[in-house]
């Protein structure tokens, strides 16, 4: 197999959705209002500003008003629970999202709680989540992220069902919620963390690995098997003085090591990115037809 056909193009997959910005017009048509997003932004690390650049070029390509909050790193937490909530009583906001991580001095459950559940696209609210972990249960919302991965996996023709999927990571954003997401496909989950004995020998044993650790270039080639598909959901800033930019972006797993035994791999960036954002406007248009009362389109 060459190198092309093993990459997934996380950009070129996204702009299949093209139904979504069809969906957006017709929106118009029965309710004279367009869809609202409101991002906020706390500090300024370099992959967080480059996701939320990212979040509303895809915005505005949509017809999705975006409302940003851009808020320093010293912001205090009243300050910004005071953001969250003047977004929840607006009724042209559809959606909030608050870019992860935050600064150590404020506390993240706190914020995500005040988000409410209509309007948490991100589906990190203590109700989307524990809905999501449980069965037979539906969340109004699930995070955008691990929601994109299984779309990815989907779109590239994998099947999830009865593999073995290892997920390097345990985060609230992505490890946790794409672990209930692959056992929802009857995919065989484990979880690795900084506490595993010996990560590299449960990669090596993985169909599908999912790498969300925030650690540039963690996994290494020789951990994986012959045919394993490898969705890279890191992006890390690493000092490159040959960029114009002082950086460049890398994943969490040593793409061209990986490459090699990998039957599919998604590219950092361009590959977990695109879908990401994809499935965050497909969250924000399902809010707006929500919170406005339109079950279907005429």
């Amino acid at each position: 197999m060459s190198r092309k056909d093993k990459i997934i193009d996380g950009k070129k997959i996204a702009s299949e959705i093209q139904e979504l910005y069809s969906e957006i017009q017709v929106l118009k048509t029965v309710i004279p209002k367009k869809p609202g997003l409101a991002v906020i932004l706390v500090g300024n690390r370099k992959d967080s500003q480059a996701y939320v650049r990212m979040k509303k070029k895809m915005a505005r390509r949509l017809e999705i008003v975006d409302f940003e909050k851009n808020l320093p790193e010293n912001v205090s937490q009243e300050e910004l629970l005071q953001v969250v909530k003047d977004y929840n009583n607006n009724p042209d906001v559809n959606g909030i999202l608050v870019q992860l991580p935050l600064p150590k001095h404020i506390d993240e459950e706190t914020i995500l709680n005040a988000i409410s559940p209509e309007k948490d696209v991100d589906g990190f609210s203590p109700i989307n989540m524990g809905n999501l972990c449980m069965k037979g249960r539906e969340p109004l919302f699930v995070p955008c992220t691990p929601k994109g991965c299984i779309e990815l996996l989907k779109r590239s023709g994998v099947n999830i069902s009865g593999k073995k999927a290892v997920i390097v990571g345990r985060s609230n954003i992505v490890g946790l919620p794409i672990s209930f997401l692959l056992l929802h496909e009857n995919a065989t989950i484990t979880i690795c963390h900084s506490r595993t004995k010996d990560i590299a020998k449960e990669v090596k044993d993985a169909d599908i690995v999912i790498a969300a650790l925030g650690a540039p270039e963690f996994v290494k080639g020789d951990w994986i098997k012959k045919g394993a598909v490898i969705i890279d959901v890191g992006i890390n800033a690493v000092p490159d003085k040959t960029k114009k930019r002082g950086y460049r972006l890398v994943g969490d797993v040593d793409f061209d090591g990986c490459l090699k035994n990998a039957s599919k791999i998604t590219p950092v960036p361009g590959g977990v990115g695109p879908q990401t954002i994809i499935q965050l406007m497909k969250s924000t248009v399902e809010g707006f037809k929500r919170q406005n009362g339109i079950k279907k389109l005429l």
